[in-house]
């Protein structure tokens, strides 16, 4: 039986745009990922994967990216839904939040960059009500891209507004190069059981291996998996490839086979559900039976063996 997929991260940039602070040129680590990723370059692979949609997510912190992004999604048939970015601090963002609502049906979600800002607890204080208030009132959905030592804010957040439907992007990515007896994987462990104990807190099984020991693959993130599922149930667990930033540990292919190896334990239905229920659920999207031409087709993309630091992911 062909096994239907949703592929529930991934990015698209063009590097000339300039809002990609963190994709510099002169970073050897991401050389391979600084050029033109766009559409075309992706269909073909998700063809032969049968991924018949996917969610695009932001990678730089400004309203033109989202801009960007929508028009892509509007020319592209396999962009199911977007998770674009406005400032949830100004009050003044729920109107720019409207507008795009209005306009644009694939604006699926917001997500603020919080690895990044220097502040770790900024998402228990600084969102506005008012933004906040209005995500909810469009339907719109909250990518939480954190990190361990964010999971404590970001629970608060969750307890503030347990309504408001939050993902947690790449399971927070724990630290795997660091191993199981680190000081990071109690704190890990808790604060996703005490975020999965919310509701409407899902978790995206995606960007693991640009945080584990080079040539990870099963053995690794079992680990990783084994609470996920524990926690989340199949129902709250949706995969994604986080491409192209996966290319610089992997690649889609193989990516698949180590999350199959895993996802392939449970039994049919909840395999569906990992594969592509849960994010046709969360993100409101309908499920389509093959994807649909790209627009526009650049060069392929390089592949090397360099983990992730800073990328956003």
């Amino acid at each position: 039986m062909t096994i239907r997929r949703i592929d529930a991260h991934q990015h698209f940039w063009r590097p000339a745009r300039g809002d990609y602070g963190w994709l510099r040129a002169d970073d050897a680590k991401l050389a391979p990922l600084y050029r033109d990723f766009l559409p075309a370059d992706l269909q073909a692979t998700l063809q032969v994967h049968h991924v018949t949609q996917t969610v695009l997510v932001q990678a730089a912190p400004s309203e033109a990216e989202t801009d960007f992004m929508l028009a892509l999604a509007e020319s592209t048939g396999f962009i199911g839904g977007v998770v674009g970015w406005v400032d949830l601090g100004r009050a003044e963002s729920a109107s720019t939040l409207a507008r795009w609502a209005e306009w644009h049906p694939h604006l699926k979600g917001v997500r603020p960059m919080l690895q990044d800002l220097a502040d770790p607890d900024w998402i228990a204080h600084a969102p506005h009500a008012d933004t906040v208030r209005t995500m909810q009132r469009l339907g719109l959905r909250f990518d939480a891209l954190v990190k361990p030592q964010h999971l404590g804010a970001l629970l608060r957040f969750v307890e503030s507004w347990p309504e408001l439907p939050v993902v947690i992007d790449h399971a927070a990515k724990p630290p795997l190069v660091e191993g199981w007896d680190a000081d990071w994987v109690g704190q890990w462990r808790r604060r996703m059981t005490e975020l999965a104990a919310y509701p409407l807190v899902s978790c995206k099984f995606s960007g693991l291996l640009t945080e584990a020991p080079e040539g990870a693959g099963t053995t690794e993130l079992r680990p990783v998996w084994d609470h996920l599922i524990h926690c989340f149930g199949p129902e709250r667990l949706m995969w994604g490839s986080d491409w192209p930033v996966l290319n610089l540990a992997s690649d889609y292919a193989n990516w698949i086979n180590v999350a199959d190896s895993l996802i392939d334990e449970l039994s049919p239905d909840e395999q569906a559900r990992v594969w592509h229920g849960t994010a046709a659920c969360f993100y409101g999207m309908e499920m389509s039976a093959e994807p649909r031409p790209a627009a526009r087709s650049p060069q392929g993309a390089a592949r090397t063996s360099v983990r992730s630091e800073q990328i956003p992911e």
